[in-house]
């Protein structure tokens, strides 16, 4: 009798039979078929043409960045749920901040000048401000790994031999509900409020326009959401289609174009050279991911989880949290495996498109030409890069008098820029190994490309007066050490002297020799140990 109730007491962990769904895509389409055309709906007329605004006056710009102490920091994700990690004891581990580039955007600390603001240093004086900011938080690629996962399941589930238990019981009935490539509304609203975050930081420079602002992007449905969305923030929704001038420039292969670089340089899209971070990367996917393998296999017989299909777990997780605002592949993972699977993506970036691969400074270089351009006020006259000759030869397309400067790209070009600028700090403890996560690390993606990440130049007089003295970087509301640039000495604000910033990166430019490192046939130095982005010179 005692022996069959401690039976009845045992928990069961019983297989869940798979639905034939099991993996399938579930797509939604709004708005309904036959709805009315809102742009010749009579009954509904616009706020124009309704009248009776009431009061209208404005008020004096803001200029947060000057003003505001103490600076106010990005350190939510609303309406996100926060995720947590296999156990989810340590409310003090944040999930989300170990994505890389599939991170939200978060206020960095510090990248080793820790006494250092983002507000404008005591003294100075704001004269002028360039904005480099990634898209926002979007659906995966049609090629990446989370659509393979589904498709992959979808299969075994057709399969008898196919049952899910224990944790990953709710695979039996999982569908995918993810799309391609767009921005999710999570995605969206990063933007909109990026860009009211940003007309309160540098409103006050609006004042010191003469002609209507041009801000840039690429022509990707997402580089276009991103940036409409942006404006629709930074000048208010009602009238942002008449306060500035959206350029849209081509991303496709065969046109130049700085904010989308590496359709023009062909080895950055070599396997063996532009991808050599997957090599790397998948390394160390081995090692970190053998626990995950061990301990979820069991739980799902008749389906293959390889390290690949868990590293689409692991992404599973990321994009439908920014898609759905929920997912239940993040608990899946321990702490140390989310802290793996952010240094996975730290190598990726590292040999693909960060300091370690001899491609990125290349790719990064038309930016930094056009950022000296815009500096000097002096036309590009040499086309050697990515440039875009015939938009950057037009003071219409290419304007170099304006106060403020806002470009939309994508993380690779970020990370590739950011090495082109020969941030050093950032390199300082690389190359970085392929068999463990080397301690205090500099490169860490997810402060450098995140979704909505922002590389802000702020070009100051100090002290204040109309004509520019110094200028610094910050990334991500982190100030960046100038130290790699030749004359940029070391400045607790990070400040450096604009001439001497200017002579450093055209000495920069000078240095790297984007014809070579794109299209010369080279193979990868064995072992890697490039830390600038540049094909060693002996």
């Amino acid at each position: 009798m005692l022996a069959s109730v401690l039976l009845l007491a045992l928990p069961f962990c019983t297989a869940e039979l798979a639905s034939s769904y099991a993996g399938s895509t579930v797509v939604d389409s709004y708005p309904p078929a036959g709805a009315t055309n809102t742009a010749i709906d009579s009954y509904f007329p616009d706020a124009s043409q309704v009248g009776y605004p009431g009061p209208t006056p404005t008020g004096a710009e803001p200029a947060a960045i000057i003003t505001a102490i103490p600076f106010s920091k990005v350190e939510n994700v609303f309406p996100l749920s926060r995720p947590e990690s296999a156990g989810g004891t340590n409310t003090t581990f944040n999930v989300m901040r170990h994505w890389g580039n599939l991170a939200p955007m978060y206020s960095v600390e510090s990248f080793g000048l820790p006494d250092a603001s983002p507000i404008i240093p005591e003294g100075c004086g704001l004269n002028t401000v360039h904005l480099l900011i990634r898209h926002g938080a979007r659906y995966p690629t049609s090629s990446s790994g989370p659509p393979q996962f589904a498709t992959d399941l979808n299969t075994a589930a057709s399969n008898e031999s196919f049952s899910a238990t224990g944790e990953l019981e709710f695979l039996a009935t999982w569908t995918y509900k993810l799309g391609a490539e767009i921005l999710t509304p999570f995605g969206r609203d990063s933007l909109f409020s990026n860009g009211v975050a940003f007309r309160y930081r540098y409103g006050n420079l609006l004042n010191a326009f003469t002609d209507l602002p041009v801000f840039r992007t690429t022509s990707e449905n997402r580089m276009v959401d991103s940036a409409l969305n942006f404006a629709a923030g930074f000048f208010g929704l009602t009238t942002y289609e008449t306060d500035y001038h959206q350029e849209i420039i081509i991303e496709a292969d065969g046109f130049n174009n700085t904010l989308d670089p590496h359709k023009t340089c062909t080895n950055a899209n070599t396997e063996d050279i532009g991808h050599f971070g997957d090599i790397q990367s998948g390394k160390w996917a081995d090692i970190y991911l053998k626990s995950a393998q061990e301990r979820l296999q069991p739980l799902i017989p008749g389906f293959n989880l390889t390290t690949s299909q868990l590293i689409a777990m692991q992404e599973m997780c990321t994009y439908e949290t920014v898609a759905l605002g929920y997912s239940e592949f993040c608990d899946l993972f321990t702490e140390e495996e989310w802290e793996g699977y952010e240094y996975y993506v730290d190598l990726n970036f590292w040999y693909s498109e960060g300091p370690g691969n001899p491609t990125a400074a290349a790719q990064g270089l038309g930016y930094v030409q056009e950022l000296v351009s815009r500096l000097t006020h002096t036309p590009i006259d040499v086309w050697n890069s990515t440039t875009n000759s015939t938009l950057d030869s037009s003071n219409i397309t290419f304007p170099l008098n304006q106060p403020i400067y806002v470009d939309a790209t994508h993380d690779t070009v970020m990370s590739c820029i950011v090495t082109a600028l020969n941030f050093t700090s950032l390199a300082a403890n690389g190359p970085l190994p392929t068999d463990h996560i080397p301690p205090q690390r500099s490169y860490i993606v997810s402060q450098i490309a995140p979704y909505a990440s922002q590389l802000v130049a702020q070009v100051l007089s100090c002290p204040a007066s109309q004509e520019p003295t110094h200028i610094r970087f910050l990334l991500n509301d982190a100030v960046v050490p100038l130290t790699g640039i030749n004359g940029c000495e070391e400045d607790p604000n990070g400040l450096c002297a604009l001439p001497s910033f200017i002579s450093g990166m055209q000495e920069r430019i000078g240095e790297i020799n984007f014809a070579y490192d794109c299209f010369a046939n080279y193979t990868m130095p064995d072992p890697d140990t490039i830390i600038d982005g540049r094909y060693p010179t002996s």
